[in-house]
């Protein structure tokens, strides 16, 4: 058995809120798992389930090969960062980290050297003396994470922690969490809205929708092979077009309801000749810049396609210049 078990959990809050719908999944010990999906899919509320902060309507789930269903949060040895850090204002940095510690009556002196080797991990050791409000975003969120790893826990939870801070220092921070969760080698799930965070911080992604777990495997395998059109849609930024439309005008047979080309994968020419086998003839709609790509729409007839090249200012096409595009057969995916 997995570390961490889910076995068919259902979880209803009354007759009309079906939060989750026989999830069943498994976390390896050591692993950076996330829940990843759009508001009010579930993955915060399994995440609950999973702490006993909630408790599931139906299943079971293991921890480490022992039935916690039934547990109350204090006995699952869990810790847990919430969105808002929900630190001490009138506790200091070692106030706050120290503050489970002390409530398990430990001895002062193995608090202290535990205290400090924590903040040492999580770069604060400068900031022991100091309060909350002295601390910026990053520096509490980094406090609170110390909090819940100074406990020792057999599992980490993190529930969108990095939420309320700027995109700059939320990309700083994703690199500063996985490093310390693979220094101390714990088992972490983390859960998401932001698809660009789950691929830079997971060993494995679960996508969740209205409540059923859509898809499940590495980054790379759900970003360049999604089997639905909801992971299509949230995974990446996909082209999903009507099969039968796709078919009329590029001569394929692709079967199923909807097929998914990402962008980059679509060159854009002039003229015919792409390294493509399949070629289209369309008009260019317009372009937005994305840093240093530049996504062209271009219409072919009843499909309209994005196209992302690498900004190139000797090579622009203009709108409504005629254009060809080239990808191949391959990077066809048929959804389900």
């Amino acid at each position: 058995m997995a570390y961490i078990q889910f076995e068919n959990i259902e979880k209803k809050f009354d007759e009309q809120t079906h939060a989750l719908r026989g999830i069943s999944l498994s976390v390896e010990k050591g692993e950076l798992v996330t829940l990843l999906g759009p508001s009010g899919c579930g993955k915060s509320t399994l995440l609950r389930c999973l702490a006993g902060l909630e408790s599931v309507s139906s299943g079971k789930i293991y921890l480490d090969n022992y039935d916690i269903t039934n547990l109350s949060p204090k006995q699952r040895e869990i810790g847990m960062v919430f969105q808002q850090y929900s630190l001490f204002p009138n506790m200091t940095v070692e106030q706050n980290v120290g503050f489970g510690l002390n409530i398990k009556r430990m001895e002062k002196k193995l608090i202290k050297e535990k205290v400090k080797a924590m903040l040492e991990l999580v770069g604060l050791s400068e900031k022991i003396r100091q309060y909350p409000n002295q601390l910026s975003g990053g520096q509490q969120q980094r406090v609170a994470l110390a909090r819940a790893l100074v406990m020792e826990p057999k599992v980490l939870l993190l529930d969108e922690p990095m939420s309320a801070i700027d995109a700059l220092l939320r990309r700083s921070l994703q690199i500063e969490i996985r490093r310390i969760q693979r220094s101390l080698k714990i088992t972490t799930i983390f859960v998401t809205h932001d698809q660009d965070e789950a691929m830079v911080m997971s060993d494995k992604i679960h996508l969740f929708n209205v409540g059923i777990l859509e898809q499940s495997g590495v980054p790379t395998e759900l970003y360049t092979r999604p089997k639905t059109k909801f992971a299509a849609s949230f995974i990446g930024h996909y082209n999903i077009i009507n099969a039968a439309d796709f078919n009329a005008i590029s001569g394929q047979h692709i079967e199923g309801e909807h097929i998914a080309l990402r962008p980059e994968v679509i060159s854009i020419a002039a003229q015919r000749g792409g390294s493509g086998d399949i070629q289209l003839k369309g008009t260019v709609k317009g372009s937005i810049p994305h840093g240093n790509v530049l996504r062209y729409t271009v219409d072919c007839g009843a499909v309209r396609l994005d196209a992302d090249v690498l900004f190139d200012a000797s090579r622009l096409f203009s709108e409504n210049q005629e254009v060809y595009l080239s990808f191949s057969h391959e990077q066809v995916l048929s959804l389900q």
